[in-house]
């Protein structure tokens, strides 16, 4: 089971789907929302509850992911409105890997058949 910290505007209904499997703390739970947190502090946040941050903000996180590459991992999603879809590409990502420490992992939406 991973630790998980979901940012702000992570989908909620894919949280749900991802604590059948994993510990996930969000934001709002941990009573950091709307406080406009950076990102950087998102993730030394998540750093120090030994937790990978999952999010849907790729381009900030790859950025900060090359200039802070010490952090308890990174999981960058791409946006896809079936959460439980989505759900199991991140589960299947994390399994995957046998630690997050450090890593970033893409997850992508599949592309579409004509």
């Amino acid at each position: 089971m991973a630790r998980l910290y979901a940012d702000e505007e992570y989908p909620y209904p894919v949280v749900e789907f991802l604590r059948w499997r994993h510990d996930v703390l969000t934001v709002q739970e941990a009573g950091k929302a709307n406080q406009r947190i950076s990102d950087r502090d998102v993730l030394a946040f998540a750093t120090s509850s030994k937790r990978a941050v999952i999010t849907q903000n790729r381009k900030d996180f790859f950025r900060l992911h090359r200039i802070q590459p010490v952090h308890a991992g990174i999981i960058a999603c791409t946006n896809d409105r079936d959460w439980e879809a989505l759900a199991n590409r991140i589960h299947i990502a994390i399994i995957v890997e046998s630690d997050l420490q450090g890593k970033l992992i893409r997850v992508v939406r599949p592309a579409r058949s004509p």
